[in-house]
This record gives structure tokens, sequence and C-alpha cells, in this order.
């Protein structure tokens, strides 16, 4: 049987939490860690490895510094790019985090070509839509993690009104302030969230849900959210590696679903071992059909600036 490897480019908070995630699940055989601070990655697996010792994961974690040997992966999960810092929106790292992962893109598709690539840098859409020109691969192959992250996120302001309840709800859109909680076919122990809050306190929910990272970022300081991620990004790895063909968000790019196309946004997603496997298109109000378009014109306002600033 085909040993199952994980490769991760870009060790920081993200990278080397999932990196000790994936190893406690024990769900590879081996992780590859890439980032341009060589010591630090070592260090880093020096950690984690030390770390699966005491539940004798089965995980190989090894520190990579040439392009060569970080090769053959089924998975590669993308961190990499200058970090998020207070008063500073998702889109103020455009241009940066695009010239990062154009370079990256293009090295790790040489020694992966069957791999899928997870995208977890920001502004995410538009760095899955520039990922996806750089490789030229089909879109089943790269996706972003933010949908799994935000509606995370969402769950926990509702509990934290209505209390440790079963809740089912989804976060659509860009992973920005369009993004689009469905709160109409959100449910609480299988009833309507309508039946538990009023409008008032479902509003305050949706804002919190939109400003769930930066009021992690402007609390931290020199840093931004990490387990949340880490965690959403190895529910993916995990759907994918196993092949469960379970639904996510996943921001995807469109062609002619949602009525939209040459986009990447945030929609339901199949995910198996060939990546996003189909498409979920889940029936919308009015109203979150017109919240759905301003946030796909968000997206491609991010991506008309890149494609302007190639030229």
């Amino acid at each position: 049987m085909k040993k199952k490897k994980v490769g991760i480019v870009g060790v920081g908070n993200v990278g080397s939490t999932l990196a000790f995630t994936l190893v406690m699940k024990n769900l590879c055989d081996c992780i590859l860690l890439k980032d341009i601070r060589d010591n630090f990655t070592q260090a880093m697996a020096l950690d984690i490895s030390q770390a699966a010792s005491c539940i004798n994961s089965k995980t190989i974690v090894k520190a990579i510094s040439n392009d060569e040997d970080f090769c053959d992966c089924d998975i590669i999960v993308i961190t990499a790019g200058i970090p998020r810092k207070p008063n500073m929106s998702r889109d103020d790292l455009l241009f940066t985090n695009a010239k990062i992962m154009t370079s990256i893109v293009k090295n790790v598709i040489k020694y992966n070509e069957n791999a899928i690539i997870i995208i977890v840098s920001n502004p995410l859409d538009a760095m899955v839509y520039w990922a996806l020109k750089a490789s030229k691969w089909k879109r089943n192959k790269i996706l972003g993690m933010a949908g799994v992250l935000d509606t995370s996120r969402l769950c926990h302001f509702i509990k934290e009104k209505v209390g440790p309840k079963n809740i089912k709800t989804l976060v659509l859109g860009g992973h920005g302030d369009e993004m689009i909680p469905l709160i109409n076919s959100t449910t609480v122990d299988d009833k309507p969230l309508k039946d538990f809050l009023n409008d008032k306190e479902i509003s305050e929910i949706v804002e919190k849900t939109k400003n769930g990272g930066i009021e992690i970022v402007k609390l931290l300081q020199t840093g931004s959210a990490y387990y949340a991620p880490a965690n959403s990004t190895a529910l993916m790895v995990e759907a994918i590696l196993k092949d469960k063909k379970e639904i996510f968000p996943c921001a995807m790019k469109l062609d002619g679903e949602y009525g939209h196309k040459d986009v990447v946004i945030g929609v339901p997603v199949v995910l198996g071992k060939n990546g996003a496997e189909t498409i979920i298109e889940k029936e919308l109000n009015d109203i979150e059909k017109s919240e759905f378009s301003k946030s796909v014109s968000s997206v491609k306002t991010l991506i008309e600036k890149l494609e302007e600033s190639s030229k």
C-alpha cells in the first residue's frame, strides 16, 4: 500500500499546529515541512516528532530544504505568506502574498504532480485563483480552507448564546467581510435558530463571525489565529486522505455553479481522494443570492487587481 504523505509549506503558527494535529490524529505516514527558516523548520520537526513518540504515532516528520526532496505528496498545504497585523485587512496582503504564492506553486508542482493543494494563505479566495493560474491545474486539485473556519466561528458564537447544543450551519462566500452565514437554514437541536434567538441577537452573531479573525489579531497584536485554522485544515486533509466524501465549505473556482464563472468563492464541496469532487448547489433565497453576488464581486475586484499588476 502506498504510504500517505502530506507536505506543509510555511511552518509558522498555522503550519506547525497543523503538523502537530495530523501527527496526533495519526492520519498519514509522513509529513514534510518546508519554510525559508531552515533551523526553525528543523526545530519544529524535532519537537513534533518527539510529541509523536509519546503516543506511538506512525507519522514521521521531516524538515526539507531542497525543492526536489519535497516530493510525491498526496496533499500539500500552503500557509506561507506575510501575516496579518492589526489595522490590516486581508486585502492588504494581496500583492506580496500573490508573489509568494506563485513562487511556491511553481516549485512544488514540479515534484508533486498528483497532489491536492489546500491554500490557507490570505487573502484566501484570490490566492486560490492565483495558485490555479500559476499551476494551470484542474480546479478540483487546488482549493482553499476558509468556509470550515468561518462556519466553526459561527457555531462558537451561537453556542455562546444557546449553550452546548447540536448546531448545524454553513458559511458561504468569500473569506472576509462579504462572507454569508446561512442563518435561515441554521438549526439548533434540529429546530430553526430563530426559535432560540431574536433578530438583534442573530445580527450580533453574524457580525462577530465576520470579525472573528481580526478580533484575535487585535488581541494578539503580533499574529493571528492558528488553532482553529489548523484544525479546520486538518478536517479537510482527513476527508481527502480517507476518501470520506464529506461535505465542507471550501474556496473553489466556479464554472457556472451558482450563476458565476471564473471566480473563486466559498461553496459546499464533496471532499474525497480526488480533492474537490463535487460542488453542491444549495438553494438560496433572494437575499442570500444578492449577498453571494456581492461576495463574488468583492473577490473579482481582487483578482482584477492582480491581473492588472501582472501585465
